[in-house]
């Protein structure tokens, strides 16, 4: 298993990185979600990554398709989900919604970053296979 984690540690740590430019370079808390989506969007493309913003992603329930699909901010490389938020306090449901996002891609790993912190690092969350630790 850790075999298989190292190539997505490897691109959350570009992401993390691309994360901590936006908010430095946008002058840290105080603008809205959508803002410091886009701009880590361009980031990560500066960086050379695939980035989909807004993906869709069907959901199931008895293996009908329901009409309403999931809509993850960011999907990266097709292998790492980025949530984000521009909140004061970032509320577990969040963490939540993350997790659920994993169960329903079938992938293994997400960020979810927290633009509303002041230091941005303690808003970042890795979220790996049903388990969570801040970065």
């Amino acid at each position: 298993m850790r075999g298989h984690l190292a190539p997505e540690n490897t691109l959350t740590g570009n992401i993390i990185d691309a994360a901590l430019t936006v908010h430095k370079t946008l002058g840290g808390p105080g603008l809205l979600e959508s803002i410091y989506e886009e701009a880590l969007a361009l980031e990560l493309k500066q960086r050379g990554l695939r980035v989909d913003c807004q993906k869709a992603i069907p959901v199931y329930y008895k293996n009908v398709p329901l009409s309403t699909a999931l809509r993850l901010d960011m999907l990266i490389e097709d292998r790492v989900i980025v949530e984000c938020q521009a909140v004061r306090e970032l509320h577990p449901v969040f963490l939540a919604q993350t997790l659920t996002y994993l169960r329903v891609t079938g992938l293994h790993l997400a960020l979810l970053i927290n633009f509303g912190e002041k230091l941005l690092k303690h808003g970042i969350h890795r979220v790996i296979n049903g388990s969570t630790a801040g970065d």
